[in-house]
């Protein structure tokens, strides 16, 4: 009985099976051709009839009712930890920039409700300003780089350009410049991406592929068009990435104690996980549990809680590895391992740093674990294609970067809350820098805006049809224009949801 029951599933499975790979097979046949270079030009072209560049300027919809951003907002605190969103909701405050860096959600929500060509890419989903910079890929080269991937999913390439253009003109506000020298910083950001996306529609793919801005591109550049103090500032950039390795992150955020490696506590900002643990136990006179993918209890006593948690960490994140990171990252072991805030719109997610050391103390390695939750974007373009969002983040740098970080991979883990969370993992400081966007001048702002504006063309040319995108943009100014003013005006809004958004803030409703 057992033998035939057996058999039947055995029988049940297979056909299965068979069924899925003649499906499989039959969706290979029926997929579409994809577009020929010449047949792409043609579709960008269909689709400049259908939705004219000037359309690209609105502001706000026309038609549609638009979503509350402080709604949208106070939606993402269901997932966050608590403790950490007054500290969220202080950094956002500071000033209209800092408020548009948290407010990816509400501005796809915005974005949703204008028209939209249907040519996507890997969208970063938050390509403002300051996610851009230079940070050192695994040969050691700096280049010139978007730098955070939270959001990435595939989304339409404008709503990228639209809030890079639209961070351009708040933060030349921020810096008190004129409406004018604002206008020259847009209008370099949205040219230079106009201009580099017809160059890449010229090139072959693999010209596409290799193109970087590394730091020897960028100070040529600087020396063309730049002055003296362009190049200083420069220099002190790059000097400045440089340093920022795991060697200098342990020198700043940890301590020697009884002769051991450990990250000195700074709450909120830095508690170590022996602190959560001990402070968990006091408090309900019980250890720190997590519970596991089967539901149970993982429970940790403080004194051996961090250890517990790396190897947690470990075990699903080496799986994401290539086999040759796998045994690099073996050569190390974890000594401790704290919270760490980060960012501003990532306040309130969970956010670790691990401490390594390799053959000695003198050799160091700092990663980052961070949370990841679904895209911004994906309310409005539909879900990721991946299970997990930590894979979804790494997939999506993969394609967008033009170098990532060797121990860049993802995990999923249980939370204090009992339910599991998608994570991913890269160092902390890898040679990663960018200017200092309260402190730039006018020129600076204006070839800084210009660079951001060539590596997101970039990005998109490398992920989506560049010669479509190309071909919609056109010859003539019509698609710039119209950039330009939707920055303009949705820079206005974004001053008006700011001061909503402290008036809320002041009532109680961010606290």
């Amino acid at each position: 009985m057992a033998e035939s029951r057996t058999s039947a599933i055995g029988s049940a499975l297979a056909g299965a099976a068979a069924k899925k790979i003649a499906g499989l097979i039959t969706a290979a046949f029926e997929q579409p051709e994809a577009r020929t270079p010449d047949q792409s030009r043609a579709f960008g072209a269909k689709l400049r009839e259908e939705i004219a560049p000037e359309m690209q300027g609105m502001w706000p919809p026309q038609d549609k009712a638009r979503p509350d951003p402080v709604e949208l907002l106070e939606s993402q605190n269901a997932s966050r930890v608590k403790e950490l969103l007054p500290i969220r909701y202080e950094r956002m405050a500071e000033n209209p920039f800092a408020f548009y860096r948290g407010c990816a959600l509400p501005m796809a929500g915005d974005l949703a409700t204008l028209p939209t060509t249907s040519l996507h890419v890997q969208a970063s989903g938050d390509a403002h300003i300051a996610n851009f910079g230079i940070f050192a890929t695994p040969e050691r080269h700096l280049v010139f780089d978007l730098n955070d991937f939270d959001e990435t999913t595939r989304g339409p390439w404008e709503w990228d350009l639209k809030r890079l253009a639209a961070s351009v003109e708040i933060c030349a506000r921020n810096l008190g410049l004129s409406s004018g020298k604002a206008k020259a910083a847009v209008r370099a950001c949205v040219g230079s991406y106009h201009q580099a996306m017809a160059r890449f529609a010229s090139m072959g793919n693999l010209e596409v592929w290799y193109a970087q801005a590394d730091a020897d591109h960028i100070a040529a550049l600087v020396d063309e068009h730049g002055r003296k103090s362009d190049r200083k500032a420069l220099e002190k950039t790059v000097s400045k990435a440089e340093k920022k390795t795991s060697a200098r992150a342990v020198a700043k955020f940890t301590e020697v104690v009884d002769g051991k490696l450990r990250i000195v506590s700074d709450p909120p900002l830095i508690v170590p996980l022996r602190d959560i643990a001990a402070a968990k136990a006091s408090k309900a006179g019980s250890d720190l549990s997590f519970r596991d993918e089967l539901g149970q209890d993982v429970r940790f006593a403080h004194e051996d809680a961090s250890a517990k948690l790396i190897r947690l960490i470990l075990k699903g994140y080496r799986r994401s590895l290539p086999e040759n990171r796998r045994s690099l990252l073996d050569s190390y072991h974890g000594v401790d391992i704290a919270r760490k805030v980060v960012g501003v719109g990532s306040v309130g997610l969970r956010a670790w740093i691990c401490v390594f050391e390799g053959a000695s103390a003198d050799d160091p390695l700092v990663l980052q674990i961070k949370e990841a939750e679904a895209s911004v974007l994906e309310r409005y373009v539909g879900k990721s294609i991946y299970p997990e969002s930590g894979q979804r983040v790494v997939e999506g740098q993969r394609a967008i970067q033009v170098a990532s970080d060797a121990f860049l991979g993802w995990t999923r883990l249980p939370g204090e809350d009992g339910k599991l969370h998608d994570y991913y993992v890269r160092q902390l400081w890898d040679g990663k820098g960018a200017p200092d966007l309260t402190k730039i001048d006018a020129h600076q702002l204006t070839h800084l805006a210009a660079l951001c504006g060539w590596t997101l063309a970039r990005a998109h040319a490398r992920t989506g049809d560049r010669f479509a995108i190309a071909s919609y943009l056109g010859e003539d100014d019509a698609a710039d224009d119209a950039f330009c003013s939707f920055a303009k005006s949705y820079a206005d809004q974004t001053e008006e949801d700011y001061e909503a958004f402290l008036a809320a803030r002041k009532a109680g409703r961010f606290c």
